[in-house]
C-alpha cells in the first residue's frame, strides 16, 4: 500500500460542508457567489466563506475555492480582488480555468490548482502548469488508468482525478452546446445540461449523450499506487446526505475499512443518487453512456410483474418498510410510493397489469444520516475585500481587411480554398505533407493538432502549427509560428500565451471582442463561418449520424480516425457580412470552418468574402440549409 490519497468532497452549501466533514473527507471544494462553475448551487457569501474556512480548519480539513469560469475584461478586477480575499481568509488553494486570471495572480501567495476545464491531460501540460505557478492539476476525465500510469509518476506537480459523480459527455472546457443552444455557458458556470436531453438518432430515441455517473471506489488502490494525490467526488448540486455518504464511503475505502457499516454506506450512497454507474474511461476507452434515462432513479431493485395493484414476481433485493419505491415503464415514471406492507407489496394507486421496473429512491436510514449530520453552525467572518484596479493599456487603433483562414481536412477542399485563402488550418495529419506541397509558397499551411493527446505524440516544431491546450503550446514552442485555436478559450486581454495569433473564444459578444482587442497587442482571429464544434468526446459508442433534439434541430456527428466524436452545431455561424466591422475592431483574420463540407461550399464562402453580392448570398444560404446564426457574437453569454 502506497501513501494515502486525499479524499476531496463537493460542498455546494453550508449544510453540505458539515456533511462532508462529518463523512470523513480530507478536503472540500466550494465556491463564492460568483466565478464558480456551479452557479446554481447555493454557494457561499464572503462572510460564510471565511466561516467555512475556519470551521474546516478546526476539523483538520483543507478548503479549495473554485474561481474556475472564464473571466471577461469587465470582471477581472473583481476576480483578482476575490482571490486576494481568499488568501486573506486562509483558503488552502484556488481552482482556476482562465489563463488571463492566472497571469494576474502571480503576485498573490496562494496555491493555485488547474481546473479540469483547463484541459490538462498530458505530461507536457503538467510541466506547463509547474512552470506557470500551478501546484496541482485536476486531470481530464478522459484519461485511462494506463495513460495515467505513464503521466502521473513523472508529474512535477500534484495530480487530482475525478472518481465519483456526474461525468460530462464532452471534454471539459471544450463544451459549447449549452451556450449555443440556450445561451447558458458551461464555461461560465451556467450549463443547461443539453447532454441530459433526449435525442433521436436513425429513427431511435434515447439519451445518447448522457453518461452514467462515475463510481470508482474499487479503483482507489490503483490510483494511489501510481501516485495520484487527490481523489475528487463531484456533486455540489446534490444533497447533504449524498455528500456525507460519498465522503464516508471513499474515506472508509481509502482507510481499508470493510464490513457491514461500509456495505450499508455503499448501499445508501447508491440509493440517494443514482443514474447508473461506470468507471468512466479508467478501464479503457469504453462508452460511458447510459442512454435509457438521464435522471436520478435511485437504486435499481428489479424488473417486476404487477397484477391487481400487487407486485407478484419475486424480488431478490431486500425491501424494507417505509422504503420509497418508484415504478417505471421504460423511460416513463408511472408513480412512486412508500412501502407500507411486505409479502406482497401493494401499489397504493391505480396501475395497469403488466411488466415494470422498480427503483428504491428513499431509505428510512437516510433520515438517521440527516440527524447524524446535525445542525449547521453559523458561518461568519469579518474580513473585507480589498478593491483592485488593474491597468490595461489601450492599444493603437488598428483597422484591417481581415485575412481569410480556412479550416479544411481534405486536399480537394484545400484546393478549393487556395484562390481565397491567406492560410489553411489542415486537420488531417495523415496527408499534411501533401497539403504543404499543394499550398507551396502561395498559402500558409498550418498543422492543426488533435484536441486530445495524452502521450504528447503530436508535436510540430518545423512548420506552422495550431495548438489547443497549454501542453501543446509548451511542446510546440520551437515552431516558426504557433497559432492558438478557439479551444484555448481566450476570453480577456490578459491572455498570457506568446502566440503568433490567437482565435478568440466563440462565446464572446461583439462589444467584448472589440474591447478585448483594443487592449491586447497580439494578433486576433474571430470565427466567422461554419458549423461550430459544440462537443468533443472520447465516447467510442457514437457513430456518424444526425442527432435530432426536441425542437427538431439536427446536429451532425462524426467520428474521426482516432475514434473521437465531434458534435457540430445544427446551423452555420455566419458573420461574413460583418467582415468590415470585424476589421474595424482590430480583427486581423477570420476563421472559416469548412471541414466535412463540399468543395462547392468552400468556393462559395471564399467568393462571398472576396466579391459579396445578393445572388451569391442567396445561393450560400440555400447551401447552408436556409438557416444561419450570428451565434454568440450577437448575444454573448
Amino acid at each position: 500500500m502506497g501513501s494515502s490519497v486525499e479524499i476531496l468532497s463537493p460542498v455546494g452549501s453550508p449544510d453540505s460542508l458539515v456533511a462532508a466533514i462529518k463523512g470523513g473527507c480530507d478536503a472540500v471544494y466550494l465556491a463564492g457567489k460568483s466565478f464558480g462553475a456551479r452557479a446554481f448551487a447555493g454557494n457561499f457569501s464572503d462572510r460564510q466563506l471565511e466561516g467555512a474556512v475556519n470551521y474546516a480548519h478546526d476539523h483538520g480539513v483543507n478548503v479549495y475555492v473554485t474561481v474556475n469560469t472564464l473571466i471577461k475584461n469587465s470582471e477581472m478586477d473583481e476576480a483578482v480582488s476575490f482571490v486576494r480575499f481568499l488568501r486573506d481568509i486562509g483558503a488552502d488553494a484556488v481552482i482556476l480555468q482562465d489563463l488571463g486570471l492566472l497571469k494576474n495572480l502571480r503576485s498573490i501567495d496562494i496555491p493555485k490548482h488547474a481546473s479540469t476545464q483547463m484541459q490538462i491531460h498530458s505530461l507536457e501540460g503538467l510541466r506547463w502548469c509547474s512552470e506557470n505557478g500551478l501546484s496541482r492539476a485536476i486531470l481530464a476525465r478522459e484519461l485511462t488508468l494506463e495513460e495515467l500510469s505513464r503521466i502521473v509518476p513523472e508529474s512535477p506537480i500534484e495530480t487530482e482525478v475525478f472518481v465519483q459523480g456526474a461525468l460530462c459527455y464532452c471534454m471539459s472546457g471544450g463544451c459549447l452546446m449549452s451556450s449555443f443552444i440556450g445561451g447558458r455557458s458551461g464555461n461560465r458556470g451556467s450549463c443547461a445540461q443539453p447532454c441530459r436531453k433526449r435525442y433521436e438518432r436513425d429513427g431511435e430515441a434515447g439519451y445518447f449523450l448522457s453518461s452514467a455517473d462515475l463510481y470508482c471506489i474499487d479503483r482507489i488502490e490503483q490510483l494511489r499506487d501510481i501516485g495520484v494525490h487527490s481523489l475528487k467526488i463531484e456533486g455540489r448540486m446534490r444533497s447533504p446526505a449524498y455528500t456525507y455518504l460519498a465522503s464516508k464511503a471513499y474515506s472508509m475505502a481509502e482507510d481499508g475499512v470493510s464490513g457491514p457499516e461500509y456495505d450499508e454506506t455503499i448501499e445508501l450512497l447508491r440509493t440517494v443518487f443514482n443514474r447508473g454507474t461506470c468507471h468512466g474511461y479508467l478501464d479503457g476507452v469504453e462508452s460511458p453512456v447510459q442512454s435509457l434515462y438521464p435522471d436520478n432513479r435511485g437504486f435499481y431493485i428489479a424488473d417486476v410483474r404487477i397484477e391487481d395493484r400487487t407486485i407478484v414476481s419475486p424480488i431478490e433485493e431486500p425491501v424494507g418498510m417505509k422504503d420509497g419505491l418508484s415504478i417505471f415503464r421504460g423511460d416513463t415514471k408511472v408513480g412512486g410510493f412508500k412501502v407500507m406492507d411486505l409479502d406482497p407489496i401493494h401499489v397504493p394507486f391505480k396501475i395497469e397489469d403488466g411488466d415494470y421496473q422498480v427503483y428504491r429512491t428513499y431509505d428510512p436510514r437516510i433520515d438517521v444520516i440527516k440527524n447524524r449530520i446535525g445542525n449547521t453552525p453559523k458561518l461568519n467572518g469579518e474580513t473585507e475585500r480589498t478593491p483592485v484596479a488593474l491597468r490595461l493599456d489601450k492599444q493603437p487603433i488598428r483597422h484591417y481587411k481581415p485575412e481569410l483562414s480556412f479550416y479544411v481536412s481534405t486536399i480537394k477542399n484545400l484546393e478549393a480554398a487556395l484562390p481565397y485563402a491567406k492560410r489553411v488550418y489542415f486537420d488531417n495529419l495523415d496527408r499534411i505533407d501533401e497539403a504543404r506541397e499543394v499550398c507551396g509558397d502561395r498559402v500558409e499551411c498550418v498543422t492543426l493538432l488533435p484536441r486530445f493527446d495524452a502521450d504528447d505524440v503530436f508535436s510540430e516544431t518545423e512548420h506552422p502549427v495550431m495548438v489547443n491546450n497549454p501542453g501543446q503550446y509548451r511542446m510546440c514552442r520551437g515552431a516558426p509560428r504557433v497559432y492558438g485555436s478557439s479551444v484555448l478559450n481566450m476570453f480577456n486581454s490578459y491572455f498570457p500565451l506568446n502566440l503568433y495569433q490567437t482565435t478568440l473564444s466563440v462565446e464572446l459578444a461583439r462589444n467584448e471582442v472589440s474591447n478585448l482587442i483594443s487592449h491586447h497587442p497580439g494578433r486576433a482571429e474571430v470565427m466567422a463561418f461554419g458549423r461550430t464544434e459544440v462537443m468533443y468526446s472520447r465516447d467510442p459508442g457514437m457513430e456518424n449520424c444526425m442527432l435530432k433534439d426536441e425542437k427538431e434541430m439536427s446536429f451532425p456527428v462524426y467520428r474521426d480516425r482516432r475514434g473521437f466524436t465531434h458534435v457540430l452545431n445544427s446551423v452555420d455561424l455566419y458573420l461574413l457580412e460583418s467582415l468590415e466591422e470585424l476589421g474595424r475592431s482590430g480583427v486581423v483574420s477570420v476563421g472559416l470552418d469548412l471541414r466535412k463540407r463540399p468543395a462547392s461550399l468552400v468556393k462559395a464562402v471564399g467568393e462571398m468574402c472576396v466579391r459579396p453580392n445578393e445572388k451569391l448570398k442567396a445561393k450560400l444560404f440555400e447551401m447552408c440549409g436556409g438557416t444561419i446564426t450570428r451565434g454568440l457574437y450577437q448575444r454573448g453569454v
